[in-house]
């Protein structure tokens, strides 16, 4: 069966969710799991919109080695050079460019005619071409560009040296008739689209990005572009996770396969939603954890004679299994050493006594460590061990009064080591804590979102907190872990904060960089 490639952009289109800020770290944590998850693809993010982009680009182009790494660029030179400046080092460096094509982008975006977008286009290519092997070209808002035009430009860019051409469905407009029919019109209408693979890019507006990505599929598309939980801008991109699982399942249907490992999806699913605070509904296809559960008395029944009767997928297929006793207080450091590695998770040699050392203080306080607690060790620990801890937390304390007046006393350290202590009160915990810690950082906060899970089970469960907030008018996301619901709440919102004063401070060096 023919091979279609998966293309992921969740550290791109992915990471212009609202409210997700992923730092350096957390990037190439999401790479690296990418990579064992076998995507093709890994688009890193946009090198030119930022300095922390063109490094965050740089660093996992240098590390990822089982796929290609690309970056995005617009039809602009010193976009072009930036991307090649951070993908060169890579192991499949290729470059993805893009220009919009539809009557409302060309009169209202770019102000230029049909004739001016086509040389725009070929200009950039072939000045891709000198520096990059592989070049992806993208018709931005393809799904509402005529036809004739659209099989006219792609002619332009193939002849120009572009390598796959991808026609995204940019806002989710798109019904799977229409965006199949895109396909197969320039299969049929571009005279050297056989030297091409065709690429599909489709958003969610309508909730129809996975159906129209597997319609391009049906009409000659070969490439697959989206991400893991179907997270992006607005109401986000096609769920890989989705359209690999429908052509493995359905490869009766559709005749194409990918190279993914299935029984990594479940862990990249869970992984990228930890890091970016966006959780997976219940009830999501595939990796939600409602996916497996029968609670019908009849599916019940059906499931426990024979499997097949509801579930076309298993558990085990994606990886999901249940938490089992894995390690314990009297567990030593090789058999910890070991576990880490098994579960994939990257860590330093020089940082395994540190991460010991917590995880055996939490062992003598739970009575079951899972797999779950272990990850959220680690990934707690590379939060904590960044380099954008401008506040960090010391102590926290709250007191009720018989009245329900609760008041919350918070000591941080500052971003020159000095000690801030302050003390405040509210109708509950969490706002007295919130309404203190506004008082640390000494800048109006409004909190967008509070969300409290726990990791694994059990009354002495970890407690995770994720927040969102607008800090000195930017939005940021933060994320904390404790046994502690106040303190997780309050690592959580410092962790907000710290990431908003590290992007302002790359911003003003990136500004005076080009000053």
């Amino acid at each position: 069966m023919p091979k279609i490639k998966i293309f992921d952009t969740t550290l791109r289109d992915g990471e212009q969710s609202a409210g997700v800020n992923l730092n350096l770290s957390e990037k190439l944590e999401i790479a690296r799991q990418l990579e064992r998850v076998n995507v093709d693809i890994i688009e890193a993010g946009f090198p030119a919109a930022s300095k922390g982009d063109f490094q965050s680009v740089q660093k996992i182009a240098q590390t990822i080695r089982g796929c290609s790494v690309t970056g995005l660029a617009r039809s602009v030179v010193g976009d072009i050079d930036a991307a090649w400046e951070s993908l060169k080092d890579g192991a499949f460096p290729r470059l993805h460019t893009f220009i919009a094509t539809s009557p409302i982008h060309r009169e209202y975006k770019l102000r230029q005619s049909k004739e001016q977008v086509i040389e725009t286009a070929v200009a950039a290519v072939k000045y891709a071409a000198q520096k990059f092997p592989i070049i992806q070209w993208s018709a931005e808002d393809a799904s509402r560009t005529e036809l004739p035009y659209l099989a006219e430009i792609i002619e332009a860019v193939i002849q120009a040296g572009a390598n796959v051409i991808n026609l995204p469905d940019t806002v989710g407009y798109g019904t799977p008739a229409e965006y199949g029919a895109m396909f197969k019109y320039v299969m049929e209408n571009v005279p050297s689209v056989h030297k091409v693979s065709l690429s599909t890019h489709c958003h969610d507006d309508l909730g129809m990005a996975v159906a129209n990505s597997l319609a391009a599929v049906e009409n000659g598309a070969t490439q697959v572009e989206g991400t893991f939980n179907g997270i992006g801008e607005r109401a986000g991109n096609a769920s890989l996770e989705e359209v690999i699982m429908a052509l493995y399942i359905r490869g009766d249907f559709y005749k194409a396969e990918t190279r993914i490992t299935l029984n990594e999806i479940f862990r990249t699913s869970t992984l990228i939603s930890k890091l970016t605070g966006m959780p997976i509904p219940p009830n999501k296809a595939v990796v939600g954890r409602n996916a497996f559960a029968h609670e019908s008395g009849i599916h019940q029944d059906g499931v426990l004679k024979e499997k097949s009767t509801y579930e076309i997928i298993s558990p085990e297929l994606v990886g999901v299994k249940s938490n089992s006793l894995v390690l314990g207080k009297h567990s030593g450091r090789h058999a910890f050493k070991i576990r880490l590695q098994e579960l994939g998770l990257n860590v330093a040699e020089e940082e395994i006594p540190q991460l010991f050392t917590i995880f055996k203080e939490l062992a003598d306080r739970k009575k079951e460590m899972t797999d779950d607690d272990l990850v959220a060790i680690v990934l707690d620990h590379q939060l904590s061990k960044d380099q954008d801890q401008f506040y960090e937390l010391k102590s926290v304390q709250i007191q009720n009064t018989a009245d329900q007046v609760h008041t919350a006393t918070v000591t941080l350290s500052g971003r020159n080591n000095e000690i801030i202590e302050e003390s405040g009160s509210g109708a509950g915990s969490v706002e007295a804590l919130y309404n203190t810690l506004e008082c640390c950082v000494k800048e109006q906060v409004h909190l967008l979102d509070y969300r409290i899970q726990s990791v694994g089970a059990g009354r002495d469960a970890l407690a995770q907190v994720f927040v969102k907030l607008n800090y000195a008018g930017k939005e940021s996301s933060g994320r904390g872990l404790a046994q502690d619901v106040i303190e997780a709440s309050a690592k959580a919102y410092i962790n907000a904060v710290n990431r908003v004063i590290y992007l302002a401070e790359q911003t003003q060096v990136t500004e005076g960089s080009h000053s």
